[in-house]
């Protein structure tokens, strides 16, 4: 039996053709595959997001909510879909919700937006490339065009310029719409930088499409001051009745918490202060169909918080590259896009709804996690111990 796997040139999702990598598979591994067999969505709408597709991998969607969210997009109680497979998360997040509603709501405020090309120009010494910047800036309404003629959605909003040595990187920033935006900036800075290269009347050696500086699934400082995708903030003061009966915890012992994370954050280098903000967004992102690979930029944060004259928490988490869409890629799956619209956030028009109640999610499982890491003085006991020995030991 040959080792290539199976394919067909006409149609590479018909039926017959899955079922002869099924066969090829379990003759291969002496397997039996019987539950990633099983699907009940058209494979044909499986073009453009997966190749030589044999079957599905079924996740568990919980759901957690109502979260109340005062957004300037999203208003009102949403039920927040999350596929997971860790005992204890969707209770977790459910109980910040919690605190959330009895607090008054959650204000979520998208900061700023830019999805990037980071394309790097390369010279024989300094000058050339310092001379080339310079140009550049002059020339950005003639580059932005030739930018955005190949997209009906995306706007070059900025180039940015690090000149380096004998070389300048930049980073193209866009407005991207609903979508994610990453093939859409990597089409039009690749018509962009082809017109430079033609145009540029200068010396100019070469360039590489994708030099670095975008950090494309990489946690970076750039991103942090710059952004990447959007820039979120979700901030809400916790009144202290609430937080005591609700976590059982005071706004003093939640500040010190934090203080001591936050020290630790610097000693180790971490990218957030923040307690464990890729846990739901990556249950958010795998139910809604976002490109999973993005949480390595979603994640990086930064958490402030302080106590009020009244006596209460106030607590705010600004995410700069949080990337997510409700059009295109993955939401057109038909389980994400069944779980995108249960928050009424599929389709056009619905991106920064659904970035204002992802931010919201996140401040929910912070508040969570964040008390119940104390250790009760009176009985000795740990929430977080006794919640994963109660639901999150599937053995």
């Amino acid at each position: 039996m040959s080792s290539k796997i199976p394919r067909s040139s006409e149609n590479d999702y018909s039926t017959d053709i899955i079922s002869q990598r099924q066969q090829f598979l379990e003759e291969k591994s002496g397997s039996t595959l019987k539950h990633t067999k099983a699907f009940s969505f058209d494979p044909e709408t499986m073009e453009g997001n997966c190749e030589q597709i044999f079957g599905v991998a079924q996740l568990p969607i919980g759901v957690a909510g109502p979260l109340l969210v005062n957004g300037e997009h999203a208003q009102g109680e949403f039920y927040v879909p999350m596929a997971t497979v860790e005992g204890t998360l969707v209770a977790s997040y459910n109980r910040g919700m919690r605190v959330i509603r009895e607090s008054g709501g959650v204000m979520t405020t998208v900061m700023g937006e830019a999805m990037q090309r980071a394309p790097a120009f390369l010279f024989k010494n300094a000058r050339e490339a310092r001379d080339f910047s310079h140009w550049v800036s002059d020339n950005f309404d003639t580059i932005k065009a030739q930018a955005e003629s190949t997209t009906s959605v995306g706007k070059l909003l900025e180039i940015e310029q690090y000149p380096v040595h004998a070389m300048v990187y930049t980073r193209f920033d866009y407005s991207t719409g609903d979508a994610a935006g990453q093939n859409m900036t990597g089409k039009a800075t690749y018509f962009a930088c082809e017109w430079i290269q033609a145009n540029y009347p200068g010396p100019l050696r070469t360039y590489m499409l994708s030099g670095g500086m975008d950090t494309e699934k990489r946690t970076s400082f750039v991103n942090s001051l710059k952004g990447r995708g959007r820039k979120v903030t979700a901030e809400l003061t916790v009144p202290r009745k609430v937080l005591m009966e609700v976590l059982r915890i005071t706004p003093e012992q939640m500040m010190h918490g934090q203080q001591i994370s936050t020290t630790a954050a610097l000693l180790t280098g971490a990218s957030n202060n923040a307690a464990h903000p890729a846990n739901g967004l990556a249950a958010l992102f795998m139910a809604t169909g976002q490109d999973m690979a993005n949480i390595a930029e979603a994640n990086q944060c930064t958490v402030y918080t302080h106590i009020t004259r009244q006596g209460d928490l106030h607590y705010s988490i600004t995410m700069p590259a949080l990337i997510m869409a409700t059009f295109g890629g993955g939401t057109n799956l038909s389980t994400q896009r069944e779980c995108l619209e249960l928050m009424d956030c599929f389709g056009k028009g619905k991106a920064y709804k659904l970035l204002e109640i992802a931010a919201g999610m996140v401040v929910a499982g912070e508040l969570s996690l964040s008390a119940a890491t104390k250790r009760d003085k009176a009985t000795g006991k740990n929430e977080w111990v006794d919640a994963h020995e109660k639901l999150g030991r599937n053995r």
